[in-house]
């Protein structure tokens, strides 16, 4: 679980990074959260945007692909969220106590 202020530090590195998934009409399926996990793998951190064309609000979205990875939610603004998940082999991001 993360802190308020550990949940602040990420999203201030969200902000730069571009959303590198976006959730369609198809939804949330087996690929999609393969793709979410190999992508928190990778690089820890991921935004992702919700189309308008979606079953899922973005709210939604990040909270099912969180559950289903167990990746933490860091924010969901809009159409798009952020999700954490600390690397097991590449370890980037350090967080703040």
């Amino acid at each position: 679980m993360l802190t308020g202020k550990q949940r602040s530090y990420l999203r201030s590195l969200a902000n730069t990074i571009p959303a590198i998934f976006q959730v369609g009409k198809n939804g949330i399926d087996e690929n999609v959260i393969k793709q979410f996990e190999e992508a928190l793998e990778a690089r820890e951190l991921v935004k992702a945007s919700v189309l308008k064309n979606s079953l899922y609000t973005a709210r939604e979205a990040c909270h099912e692909l969180a559950e289903a990875i167990g990746a933490e939610p860091v924010s969901v603004i809009g159409n798009r969220f952020v999700l954490y998940k600390e690397s097991r082999e590449n370890r980037v991001i350090e967080l703040p106590d």
